[in-house]
Parts: C-alpha cells; structure tokens; sequence
C-alpha cells in the first residue's frame, strides 16, 4: 500500500500517540505540551485538507471505487474492522479539525493551565471524533464513542466552580445512560442480522425475516434514542443548555461538534440501513425525525429568547441548529439534505465562535449585570430625566469595537440574515422544501413542509430577537461600562471562525456542489456498499493473499 492509502488512518492514530507522549511529561511544563498539541492539531488539519481533496476526486474510471476504504488487521469486510472515507466522513473531519484548532489556540491563553492533563484529554477527544466519523461498523463506533465521551467527561469538568461541577456530573450520567442504550440497541442489532458491519447491514435488513422485523427495528430505535440524546433532540437535549453554559469557553467551542456526531450517525444510519432498498424496514423512523426535529426547534427557539444569559442563549440555539438537522433528514429529500449539510456547516462555525466570544464579552461585566437589566425592563427605570446626561461623540474603544464586529457577525449568522452564510444555509432548505419536484418545476407543497417553514422562520426571528437584545446590553447600553482586556492569542480564533463562514459565502457555488454530491451519494449508498464489501486485501509477501 503506499502512502495515499496508509493516510487514512492518521486522524486517528495520530491524536492517539500524541496523548500517551504528552503524559510523559510533568504538568508544569505548560509551554512543551501546550506545543505538542498545537503541532498535532495543525497536521490533523493538514490531514482532514488532503482526506476532503481525495474524497472529491473523481475516480479514475466508471468502475473504480469512489469511497476509501481501509482494512485493520488486512482482514475483508464484514469480518475484519474496517474504516471508510466518503464525502460526509470527510466534511466531518474538516469540520473537527478547524474547530479544535481555534478551540486549541483560545486555550493558550489561559485555560490550558488550569487543570491538569487538558492536552491529553483533549487529543483523545479528536481521536475518539475522527473515529466515530471514519469507522464502517458499528462495534468499532461504540468503541470510538466511548472515547470521545471518556475525554469529554474530563474535559466538561475542566476548571473550577461548583455549578461545572453540577452540570458536568449530569453531563455524564446522562451520556452514561446513552451509552448503555447504544450497546443494548447494537447487540439487538447483531442478534438478528448476525453482523455489525454498516454495508453488510444494507445487504441484510431487506433480508430479515418478518418475525425478526420488529426485533430489528426495536435495537434501531434504541440505538437512535443513544444518538438522538447526543443530537438533543427534544425532550432529551433537556441537559444541553445548561452543560455547554458551564463548560470553559474552549471546551463549549469544541464541544459543538459533539451534538453532530449524534446528527451524522444519524444520518449515515437512516439512508443507509433504512433507505429506498431497505424493503418492509425503508424509511422507519423517518416521520420520528420530522416531527421530533419540528419540535426540537420550537423548544430551542423559546429558549433562545426566555435566555438573559449569552451562554444559555449559544446553548439553546445548539438545540435550534440540532432541530433544523433532523426535521431535514426526516424529510429524506436529496435536496433538503444537501442544503442542510451546508447550514450545518455554517451554523457549527457560528455556534463555536459565539462561545468563544461570550467569555471575552463577559469579562466586561459585573454578574449581577443582567439580573439588573431584565429588572428594569420588567419594572422601567426610575431616573429622572434631570439625571440622564446625553453624551455626543464618544470614542468607543478599539476592543469593544472588535468584539461588538465580531458579535454581529455572530447574530447574522445565526438569525439566518443575509449576506453570510447562515442566510445561504436556510434559504436553500426552504427552497428545497417549497420545491420538492425541483426548481420550475411545481408541484405541491406539503403540509408538514410548510410548518418546517415556518417553525424555520420563526426560529431565526426568535434569534434576531435575542442577539439584539442581547447587543444592546453589552454594547449599546451597557450598565457596567468596563472595557475588557482580550489578548490577540483569544480574537483570534473567533475571527478566524466568522472569516470561514464568509469564504464559505463567497465560495457557496463550489460548496453546494461539494454537499450535493454528498447528498446524492447519501440516498444512493449502492457505491458505499459495493466498495466497503469488495475491498481487496493487500497481498503478503511472496504470496498472493495474506496467510
């Protein structure tokens, strides 16, 4: 195998060696494991770049096969482990990467001594993420979850304060009950099909046996309520809020993609074991994500607006972004989905920038801040208009200038406003669904398409509501006008972030071609089976095939 092939296990094992070296050194070296870490982060992204270029390469001829795919251990599918690189597993580890560098470059400038074993942690939770997106059966993604969620446990309880700590521990017992759902929901899986690998899943479900059907779709279920708690999906995502709200502002940054791990097993699960070719089993619990996702974005939105703290505010339009996803894969329309990959994108970005940017907006304000101003707009204000002396031409300071562009940048995006990417995202789900037999050509509309419309739009107007409300505290009247001190080292990344959803605008044409063919190969997974189940194993030594 040469080095094309051999690079399709680096996300992995990369993270993974990185964190047994960075145990090797003492705590107090901050600056060499602060190093590591950041040499690591940045060749994983380097990695994801060229894992993204060969995903979107087209192959060398008609019958060539169009998905990567690894064999551990040289053993052939569906006996051996394998891992499998698409178009979808390669936006994920795009996205993850990015993310962790800005999160990992924030956390420099403080964060990352404020605990111990942060690098570590943090390099296990990238290992346990790129895992879970490259695997093809679903052992190894149990395994890969657990991972992940292991880090994530220390990581959640990264700092000091006793509401951390109360959250973080529901945190955990919540994804503890989740992992246990989805090792119940595998082995009622593996007790009827007799496999757990993905591709060989899609050959089998048609197969099953009516008396074995509803055992099936019992440990699908089962394993999809696992995910769907991950995704916070409603009423399981009751936790989330108040979890990211508590988490370090780098560990929040990071863990937005976590709650898309859930979305994109989900995802890759449904169209796949469950789609067009799934016989008696095709589109089971398709009208579950409709209206569970419909729901989840009515939810986040009354969130979104009851919420007088940004942290609970970023939280609650997780939900909201989460929502949108679902309710589009319920809809199993190819256009839907491609245009929700792309505001998944962009609402991830946004979403992670924003907790950054509420810590530095934050330093600037006393606790009992907002408790004052939800005060005096429930009660008014007092002040004689004698007192009130109106200041013409006052210079606003170059940091709360930054942050306040950053800020907007921030609510543009998530209110879904043009001209950024967050509009672009929207706009092509609504398109989809008001289109359904495509663009010009007619059709009827739906009913529960027109109330995700709806429930879209007023979802971005109950995020205009609040980020404006919440602008207009911290910047335009603010009641503690202390102008914080932010280093380059924590701008930085928020900028880079809200930077990339503005290529991400500018470069909409390529990307929404990107993310069709993603969506096209998605509901069509003849490829994605035939390349998994005939990937040849490499030959040993002086022999045609490996003894």
């Amino acid at each position: 195998m040469g080095w094309i092939d051999q690079i399709l296990i680096v996300p992995i094992v990369l993270p993974l060696v990185t964190g047994a070296i960075l145990l090797l050194f003492d705590e107090r070296r901050h600056v060499l494991k602060a190093m590591i870490n950041v040499i690591s982060t940045l060749a994983l992204t380097l990695v994801a770049l060229v894992l993204l270029n060969l995903a979107d390469a087209p192959p060398a001829d008609a019958n060539a096969a169009t998905t990567g795919v690894y064999l551990l251990g040289n053993w052939a599918a569906p006996f051996g482990i394998v891992l499998v690189l698409d178009r979808l597993s390669a936006l994920m580890l795009m996205l993850t990467s990015v993310l962790a560098s800005a999160a990992l470059v924030f956390s420099l400038a403080r964060w990352h001594r404020s605990g111990p074993h942060f690098h570590t942690l943090f390099q296990l939770l990238l290992m346990g993420l790129n895992g879970a997106f490259l695997t093809g059966d679903l052992f190894n993604l149990f395994v890969f979850f657990e991972v992940l969620l292991a880090a994530s446990y220390g990581l959640v309880l990264y700092g000091s304060g006793a509401l951390r700590v109360k959250t973080g521990l529901h945190y955990i017992v919540i994804n503890l009950a989740g992992a246990s759902l989805f090792l119940i929901g595998v082995s009622l899986i593996y007790g009827v099909t007799g496999t757990l690998n993905m591709a060989d899943l899609a050959v089998r479900i048609p197969e099953v046996a009516e008396n074995d059907r509803m055992l099936l779709q019992a440990g699908a279920a089962i394993l999809g309520v696992a995910f769907l708690i991950k995704a916070g999906m409603w009423p399981l995502g009751f936790w989330l809020p108040n979890a990211y709200m508590a988490a370090a502002a780098p560990v929040a940054a990071i863990f937005a993609i976590l709650s898309k791990v859930g979305i994109y097993v989900i995802l890759r699960l449904s169209l796949l074991l469950f789609g067009a070719d799934a016989g008696a089993s095709s589109g089971f619990g398709g009208s579950w994500l409709l209206f569970g996702g419909m729901a989840t974005i009515v939810f986040g939105a009354i969130g979104v607006l009851a919420s007088q703290a940004m942290g609970r505010l970023a939280g609650f339009y997780l939900l909201v972004s989460s929502g949108t996803l679902l309710a589009a894969i319920g809809t199993e329309s190819i256009t839907v989905t491609s245009g929700a990959l792309y505001y998944m994108v962009s609402s991830t970005l946004a979403i992670s920038a924003f907790f950054l940017l509420i810590e530095l907006i934050e330093r600037a304000q006393n606790p009992a801040t907002n408790v004052l101003a939800v005060t005096m707009e429930a009660y008014g204000d007092d002040m004689d208009e004698e007192d009130i002396q109106e200041e013409v031409g006052v210079t606003i300071p170059a940091t709360l200038a930054v942050l306040g562009s950053c800020f907007a940048g921030c609510a543009l995006l998530l209110a879904g406003l043009p001209p950024l990417s967050g509009f672009i995202g929207k706009f092509a789900i609504l398109s989809a669904l008001l289109n359904p037999e495509g663009p010009g050509q007619g059709g009827s509309v739906a009913g529960t398409a027109w109330a995700l419309v709806t429930v879209i739009i007023l979802s971005g107007l109950s995020a205009l509501i609040a980020m404006t409300r919440t602008g207009i505290r911290a910047f335009w009247a603010p009641i503690d006008e202390t102008v914080p001190r932010v280093r380059l080292i924590e701008i930085a990344p928020v900028a880079m972030l809200l930077f990339l959803c503005f290529v991400l605008t500018v470069q909409g044409g390529p990307a929404m071609r990107y993310l069709d063919a993603t969506a096209q190969s998605l509901h069509a997974p003849a490829h994605y089976i035939r390349d998994v189940l005939s990937a040849p194993r490499v030959p040993g030594p002086g022999s045609g095939a490996p003894q």
